[in-house]
């Protein structure tokens, strides 16, 4: 079974930046979750989807990965559809959606100014949080990251060299160990309305993953 890992308390305060916007969102925000989101799903996964960071009127709002934001809608409907997910998606942590042999987490866990964490917040939030969360998984065999920023988070929190395995949409690499590292571009409302990511596209990467993970 997995061990138990540390993540960040509610008022987590490695990240100045990241505190005080935190700060002032709830003071905007009251009834948001305004918090550090943790990770989410099954707690031993043969797959673990890793995010860039909480949108502040996504997961930063409801506390639970990629919900109450577009991006949640190809996700987790890709997730249903492939079988890593059961239920109906409803973009509320109350919609009784069970993840399957899968845990989403965030490379950084605080909603950044603008959806973009600085290099020094990433790597402060990998070093303390992401790469015990991955060490503490004994079964995983697939990784999925959102996004080049997650994609280098998880290769600085396994201590690989980035140049050895690049980012790139549906770009798939075998990290020491054996478990798979896939690549995806972020399923932000952005990337899929200009067309830079299909759900074609995201589902090509899937056909793969749902092998791997098997």
């Amino acid at each position: 079974m997995p061990s138990a890992v540390a993540l960040p308390d509610r008022d987590c305060g490695f990240c100045d930046r990241l505190a005080a916007f935190r700060a002032a969102n709830r003071a905007a925000y009251p009834t948001f979750f305004n918090a550090p989101v943790p990770p989410w799903g099954d707690p031993d996964p043969a797959l673990l989807i890793v995010g860039l960071a909480p949108g502040l009127k996504g997961a930063n709002r409801t506390g639970r990965p990629f919900t109450g934001d577009y991006a949640g809608d190809l996700l987790y409907s890709t997730l249903i559809r492939y079988g890593f997910a059961r239920g109906e998606f409803k973009a509320d942590p109350n919609d009784g959606l069970q993840l399957v042999g899968c845990r989403i987490t965030n490379a950084v866990k605080c909603v950044p100014p603008e959806n973009k964490p600085t290099p020094a917040e990433t790597k402060t939030c990998m070093r303390h949080f992401l790469e015990h969360e991955i060490a503490a998984l004994p079964r995983l065999k697939a990784i999925l990251v959102l996004g080049q920023i997650a994609h280098i988070a998880v290769l600085d929190a396994l201590k690989v060299r980035r140049a050895s395995m690049p980012f790139g949409h549906n770009a798939a690499h075998v990290l020491p160990g054996g478990v798979k590292l896939f690549s995806s571009y972020h399923c932000s409302r952005y990337n899929t309305n200009t067309g830079r990511l299909t759900e074609a596209m995201f589902h090509a990467v899937f056909d793969r993953i749902a092998a791997a993970a098997a």
